[in-house]
């Protein structure tokens, strides 16, 4: 099992920062493109919610995979976690949480996974996912700031 923390700040007000973590539209379009990722079944569009589910469906490392995720806590707006029910890895968890900051948003992530195949995925956990998963959060994260901040700096 590994575990990958990010945190970034966001100049929008919390609600508005975590209704934008949760659009499942806004996720689509700020994940790596190459990744071809898109919403498949469950919550395709707009906002997940309590207890709500989604499928994506993406390639990542060459292989069209797909991962079925339910929100198994959801505290609005201050937290939402998503688990994987039905994915490639033994267990995903993925804890989303915001903090007012100067009427700004720390948004931060806490990716907590298992890779299947015993040892063999203990060995890939450390040399491949870890980095990997760390730089699939950051960007995510980054493209999310750009959209919040030119919704902020609109209104």
């Amino acid at each position: 099992m590994i575990i990958v923390e990010t945190e970034i700040l966001i100049d929008l007000p919390i609600d508005a920062c975590f209704d934008l973590a949760r659009d499942i539209t806004v996720h689509t379009q700020t994940v790596w493109k190459h990744t071809r990722e898109r919403a498949i079944g469950g919550t395709t569009e707009g906002m997940i919610g309590e207890e709500g589910v989604v499928t994506f469906q993406a390639t990542y490392f060459l292989i069209r995979q797909k991962l079925t995720s339910k929100i198994a806590h959801y505290k609005r707006p201050y937290v939402f976690v998503d688990v994987m029910m039905k994915g490639a890895f033994k267990s995903l968890r993925h804890e989303h949480t915001f903090e007012e900051v100067n009427r700004k948003t720390l948004m931060k992530d806490k990716l907590i996974l298992e890779a299947p195949f015993g040892i063999l995925g203990w060995i890939t956990e450390r040399l491949i996912l870890k980095k990997y998963m760390k730089s699939f959060l950051e960007h995510r994260n980054n493209q999310l700031k750009l959209v919040a901040e030119s919704i902020h700096d609109r209104t």
